[in-house]
This record gives structure tokens, sequence and C-alpha cells, in this order.
């Protein structure tokens, strides 16, 4: 039995309580967690903004320590660190293997779907965005782990998994923000602190934080913003004025999922800039553009997958930029909490407050 965080239904209130942990069959993992970041997208499946079987363990941004592996697994071992991977690509489907992107692969979340565990009254438990990180151990497919690189420690490697995935591929593979470009970015919680960074670490000139927190100010210049915004009614106006020539920004990146944030984002941008959008909004979000202004405007508007990213591929670079100091993961933690404290960062970032906050084991 270890301990774990159960959704028991939507929007229904978390359980710490113990469950039961199968050994890993053929092709999976058991990994003892060391630490976990509370993301947006947890609390989406918690409200069911986005699906999600239940009863669940949430949880999708992790690391920690191999304790055994499935008859079948060689290529990682117990007492390898690792960090987890809630879109593990198949490497077979027409995203994967015919159009070399991972971050779109059809079977990503296949676990999603099946019982991985037990409760104590014996139903099955789904994990949440296939890892079910919000427990001190988990079973995942072996595609689900990564190695962790040395030099990196191991419960803010955590952030690797998405906060930091996430916002340094928004900027270098979905943006392309080229050295010298403005970049206005949208909500500053952990995905908005890491692209801030991000844009920072691609050379960006000006970079112009917006959140609705005034309080959010201070980490927003220490991960990179060199203006900040109190987001309002004239939030796109207030953008454009400060970027030079009141052209508006090159790039605009939406980290909220709002359909006022992704209008405000596309609304601040320059003639010809591109706006892409990370956070994850509800079906009921409908922002909508009129065909004229779409052709005048010549801007480019695209979703982000998971930062467009191969995470084998960019974990071990971005943690080549942590050991050398070009991004800090410690930077985008606000609060570290024990399990207990999962509820209240889902009500903090309900209101607005903080960074990323790390369940810590």
């Amino acid at each position: 039995m270890v301990r774990a965080l159960v959704l028991p239904a939507v929007s229904a209130p978390l359980e710490v309580t113990s469950i039961a942990l199968p050994d890993p069959g053929p092709g999976q993992v058991r990994v003892r967690l060391a630490a976990a970041g509370v993301c947006h997208s947890d609390l989406s499946l918690a409200d069911g903004t986005l699906r999600q079987p239940v009863p669940a363990v949430l949880g999708h941004e992790g690391a920690g320590t191999v304790v055994a592996v499935g008859d079948d697994v060689r290529d990682v071992a117990p007492g390898d660190q690792v960090v987890l991977n809630w879109a593990p690509s198949c490497g077979e489907c027409h995203f994967c293997a015919q159009l070399s992107e991972p971050w779109l692969c059809v079977r990503a979340n296949d676990a999603t779907t099946t019982p991985y565990a037990r409760t104590r009254s014996g139903d099955g438990l789904y994990p949440g965005l296939s890892v079910a990180a919000f427990a001190e151990e988990t079973v995942v497919p072996r595609r689900a782990v990564l190695p962790l690189p040395p030099g990196v420690p191991l419960e803010e490697a955590a952030l690797l998994g998405c906060a930091m995935l996430t916002g340094y591929g928004a900027v270098h593979h979905s943006a392309r923000v080229r050295v010298g470009e403005s970049v206005a970015v949208f909500g500053v919680g952990g995905v908005g602190l890491a692209t801030l960074q991000s844009a920072r670490l691609a050379g960006a000139g000006q970079i112009v934080a917006v959140d609705v927190s005034a309080e959010k100010e201070e980490m927003a210049r220490a991960a990179g913003a060199t203006d900040f915004v109190v987001a309002g009614e004239k939030t796109a106006k207030e953008v454009r004025a400060l970027t030079e020539g009141g052209y508006g920004a090159d790039v605009a990146i939406e980290c909220v999922g709002r359909a006022a944030t992704v209008r405000a984002a596309w609304d601040c941008t320059r003639r010809g800039g591109r706006a892409v959008v990370v956070g994850i909004g509800g079906k009921d979000e409908q922002v909508s553009f009129s065909a004229l202004e779409i052709f005048h405007f010549a801007r480019e508007l695209r979703g982000c997958v998971y930062g467009d990213s191969d995470p084998a591929r960019d974990v071990p670079v971005l943690a080549q930029h942590v050991r050398d100091g070009r991004l800090e993961l410690g930077a985008l933690v606000s609060e570290r909490v024990g399990l207990e404290g999962v509820g209240d960062a889902f009500a903090a970032m309900r209101a607005g407050r903080g960074g990323r906050t790390l369940v810590v084991f």
C-alpha cells in the first residue's frame, strides 16, 4: 500500500488515502516519487474541463527513482533517477513515424483509460494523464520514464516533465522566437514563468509579462520580464503601447486557456506577428475573428501541445541549460507542500496566486 491523493469523482473533494499498487508487469516501471508539480491541467482534470476516468490519481509532472521494472525492461534499472513523461509517444503512428511530431501521438494517453491500481475497497483506479504522480509511488509504461541527466536536483527535475518543457518548447519550437524580437507572455504561473525564462534564453529583446495579479510582477521580472502589465479591459492596447513604435509584439504566448486572453494575445501582436496558445481552455471558451482582420493583420495563430517537444530530445538540452545556470527550475516554485496541500494549490490557481506548487515526498 502507498499513500496517494485520489479524485473519487469529477469535482469531488480530493482524498489522501492508501492504495494498492501492483508490481510492474511487462513493459512497465515502478517509480518512487521525489516530487510532483501541481499543474493547471490537473485542476482541469479534477473539475471536468478535461475528460478523465474516475476514480483517479492525478498528477502528471514528476520525477523520482526507479524501484522495480517488468521482466522485459532492460534499459532502466532500480536506482535510476527518472523524469516522468505524461505523453509518451508510440513511435509508430502517423504523427510519430511519418511526420516526426511525437507530441501529437495518437496513443500518448492510452494508459489513462486502464486502471493501474486499486482503492482500499478494491475498486479500479485510473492514472491521471497516464502518470498518477500524486502518490508516493506509481507504475507507468516504460515509454513514460526519461533518464534524468546528471547535475539536476531530483525534486526540481519534476518541472522538466511539463512546465519547463512546455514553456521552452512554446518559445523555441512553436513561436520560433528570434534574437531581439519582442515577446508578450500571458499568465505568470508555472508554465508562464518557464516561458519567460525561455524567451530570455532565446535572446528576446523586450519581454512583457501579463497577469491579473500585480503581486506576480516580482516573479515575472526575476524570470526575465522587462515590463509587466496587470490584465484588464485594455490589456492589448497597453502591451502594444509598450512596444517599439506601438506596432505590437512580434510574438505573444498565451498560457491561461481563456477566450479573453487568447483574443488579447492576438490583438497585442504586430501585423505579421505570431500568437501561440499554450493554455488549455474549456470547449465553451469560444474565440471569434472576422475574415477581414485575418487577411489584414496577416498574423499567425497556432496551438501548442506539450511545447511541440520531443521529451527524449529536449530534456537533455534543458538539463544542460540548468547546469549552466541559463534556466532556473527553482524560480518556478512558489510553494512546497505535502499531498494534503494539493487542494490549496488548486484554490490558489483559481484565484490566480503564485507560480508552481511542488508536492515533495
